[in-house]
């Protein structure tokens, strides 16, 4: 497969997932706006920390007011991680792939496209923000099933799984990591009802919230970070993620388990083995905020490892038989 050809697709991989996971984050603050008004105006800063973009927005916006981070992240064209531009990126890479994903898939992308750019022109979005963000969760499930119901399961299936995996457990670390220490500042508050409905809406931004509830049932900080650390079955775990995309390294590559043909399989497999021995009390101990900082890291460095490995041109190899000849 051309390299092109598997950035574009995995690209669309990333972009959707990454516009999914905006919209999910946005609408459970909305809800938890509803139970707690009194601290609206705080709880709407730790959205764009979690989006990574903190300081763009302050230097474009300056106060984080429901409005200013409602427009950055959703409707922001300036913003490459808003909504509209994840949705605008992904139709460009897929409109460039179109002999390569099914009809299906790209008028599913170019109906999620419209429905975001239109509701950015309007205000009616504006008026019914729960039930936009709602729909653009339900454009990604709908592409996500399309794709893996109309799509061959060969190498280019592999690149949008491969690129939906890494985004999504890059956010979940970031979920986890707003909420340890920006949410929820003051010791004297943990185990409060304050507490046990900030913990709920971090697991209802993951789309967790039923899951963990049929596992673990009362809600408890370590075993919730466990579950979204560290759980091999939930589809929206880091460790699940983490292995899913190892996966799809290993399809496309070839390479036995427990081997690695390239850097992106070493590294993807060093955090896997990593998660795969982890102890969620040994974690905590000593420091989750630091332990979520260098997974982000680390799967940063995977996620250049697969760019490097995959995507980037490299320079065209000149032998001397070939300087021999041009010099004859």
């Amino acid at each position: 497969m051309l390299s092109r050809v598997a950035d574009a697709i995995y690209w669309v991989g990333r972009y959707l997932e990454r516009a999914e996971n905006v919209a999910r984050f946005v609408d459970v603050n909305l809800n938890l706006m509803l139970d707690l008004a009194h601290t609206a105006t705080e709880q709407w800063k730790p959205l764009v920390q979690t989006s990574g973009d903190a300081e763009a927005f302050a230097k474009r916006y300056g106060e984080a007011t429901q409005e200013n981070v409602i427009h950055f992240l959703t409707f922001d064209a300036g913003n490459p991680n808003s909504i509209l531009s994840c949705v605008t990126a992904a139709r460009d890479n897929a409109r460039s792939v179109r002999e390569i994903i099914s009809s299906e898939m790209w008028e599913q992308t170019n109906t999620w496209f419209h429905m975001v750019r239109d509701a950015a022109g309007g205000n009616e979005a504006l008026g019914a923000l729960n039930e936009f963000y709602v729909r653009v969760k339900m454009a990604s499930h709908l592409f996500n099933g399309i794709a893996d119901s109309t799509m061959s399961h060969g190498e280019a299936a592999h690149f949008l799984r491969l690129g939906r995996m890494l985004e999504r457990a890059d956010k979940t670390t970031r979920i986890l990591d707003v909420k340890y220490f920006i949410l929820l500042p003051e010791v004297a508050e943990v185990g409060s009802a304050f507490d046990s409905i900030q913990w709920s809406a971090l697991l209802k931004s993951a789309s967790a919230n039923e899951m963990y509830r049929k596992r673990y049932g009362q809600l408890t900080p370590a075993k919730i970070v466990r579950f979204l650390l560290l759980d091999r079955e939930f589809p929206r775990a880091v460790r699940y993620c983490v292995l899913e995309a190892e996966s799809c390294l290993r399809a496309i590559s070839g390479s036995a388990a427990g081997s690695y043909r390239n850097a992106a399989e070493q590294r993807l497999g060093r955090i896997a083995a990593e998660l795969n021995y982890a102890q969620i009390e040994e974690v905590i101990a000593a420091g989750l905020h630091e332990y979520l900082d260098n997974l982000e890291l680390v799967l940063n460095s995977a996620s250049a490892a697969v760019f490097d490995t995959f995507f980037s041109l490299r320079p065209i190899q000149v032998s001397d038989s070939t300087h021999a000849n041009g010099n004859a």
